[in-house]
């Protein structure tokens, strides 16, 4: 059994979208009236491409290329506020991820900050996030993240071992990330989270545990450990096989020695990837909240309506996409995505919820569906046999051993529809 089959950090992946009529943000305002909603800006930039990586990005692109799509991003921001003054939005959490978003400038990153808060409406208790990387992390940079309130701030380490770093074609050194970080915790960030990687070529168990061990002399608040996957489009594809895991029975190991390991040190596993120092996740209803996208490749989620710009990996297809996007007169037409239909909005509903601790709450998916989960799906009920989860308080909850499978219990979920629109787009791009 291959444990790494499919990342299912949302569904349906974005492979399963497709062109959409007569559809516009106006019709679909509704689904953003009041409070708790979030926002998410997407800056495609990088310095450099990882191995690894298949993410909606580019690299050098120059000052001017930054300032034309901050432009675009400026008029999108116009005209979406002006649906949303109807509805009253506000939003509760507001992410700014890519790429690198610290690529920018400081007085790019200033205006992305003030053109965002100054035409949208935010709650008092907003939660800000944003993602960094070691090359980028700097001084001037993060006194504008502190007068911007940004509550919680993620690097992409990956290793402390350079040997692995250049495995993965990451381009700056332990050495370097090791001043990051004590430049990040000297500003008191409330949240600082570092992502890390098991699996990558000649890495052994005890390389990664070293670098845990390192990891927490830094009294990191979250910890998020992610398999190796090498996808299409990823620098490091022609020395993989099917985009998969490379040695799947030993990142395994990996996985269950550095979790083992996590759990010794205090941190709580609230899902395959995510540990946390503090136990603070509480219990959330995320299979319906909305979520809007500002700039090119990100997501939105609005009620069953799922949007974004077409999926693009290749350098060439990203760069055109962007420059589609950057002409764009109407940025409120809705032409590529998917609805979803009940069935799928039920997987989707489990998904979300079930590989997150403490789980699939039953009572809430019934009150949403008007049906039970153990028999929508009986294959619930073959995993609680084979010992993936149990109930537990009216939870579905997964145990300890059905967690550290959640990337081949997950694709499981997939509707044969949703399935076979995948397949479709990896027979023309992949």
């Amino acid at each position: 059994m291959n444990p790494y089959l499919q990342y299912m950090y949302s569904y349906p992946h974005k492979t399963a979208y497709g062109p959409l009529k007569n559809t516009t943000l106006a019709h679909r305002a509704q689904e953003l009236t009041g409070a708790n909603h979030s926002l998410y800006l997407h800056l495609p930039f990088c310095q450099t491409k990882c191995g690894y990586c298949n993410l909606f990005s580019v690299t050098g692109q120059k000052r001017s290329d930054i300032d034309r799509y901050l432009n675009a991003v400026e008029r999108q921001i116009g005209q979406y506020a002006e649906i949303l003054a109807s509805c009253r939005t506000e939003f509760s959490d507001f992410t700014i991820g890519g790429g690198t978003p610290l690529l920018l400038d400081e007085n790019q990153l200033e205006r992305a900050f003030r053109m965002i808060r100054g035409r949208l409406r935010f709650q008092r208790e907003l939660e800000t996030v944003v993602e960094t990387a070691p090359n980028q992390t700097k001084r001037g940079k993060l006194d504008l993240l502190k007068q911007f309130h940004v509550t919680r701030i993620s690097m992409g380490v990956q290793s402390f071992s350079d040997r692995e770093l250049q495995a993965l074609w990451r381009r700056h050194s332990a050495q370097t990330a090791r001043k990051a970080i004590t430049l990040l915790k000297a500003y008191s960030f409330p949240c600082i989270n570092l992502d890390f990687i098991y699996g990558i070529p000649g890495q052994t168990v005890e390389s990664l545990l070293n670098t845990l061990r390192e990891a927490i002399t830094f009294e990191p608040d979250e910890l998020f450990l992610y398999p190796l996957y090498i996808k299409h489009g990823a620098g490091l594809q022609r020395h993989s096989q099917d985009g998969l895991v490379l040695h799947p029975e030993l990142a395994f190991l990996q996985y269950r020695e550095a979790s083992q390991f996590l759990h010794a040190e205090g941190f709580h596993q609230i899902s395959m990837r995510r540990f946390v120092r503090k136990n603070s996740y509480g219990v959330s209803d995320c299979g319906f909240s909305s979520s809007l996208a500002l700039g090119c490749g990100g997501r939105s989620y609005l009620g069953n309506l799922h949007f974004c710009s077409p999926y693009a990996i290749t350098r060439t297809s990203c760069l055109k996409q962007i420059r589609q996007y950057e002409t764009t007169e109407d940025f409120t037409s809705i032409d590529y995505g998917i609805l979803l239909s009940k069935d799928e909005e039920k997987r989707r509903y489990i998904i979300r919820h079930l590989f997150i601790y403490p789980g699939l709450r039953l009572e809430s998916y019934q009150k949403n569906f008007g049906s039970s989960a153990l028999q929508d799906f009986q294959l619930l009920k073959k995993w609680m046999q084979e010992g993936y989860c149990h109930l537990a308080n009216d939870f579905l909850t997964m145990t300890e051993e059905g967690l550290g499978l959640s990337d081949y219990l997950g694709p499981q979920l997939i509707s044969p529809n949703i399935r076979k629109r995948m397949n479709e787009w990896e027979a023309l791009y992949g």
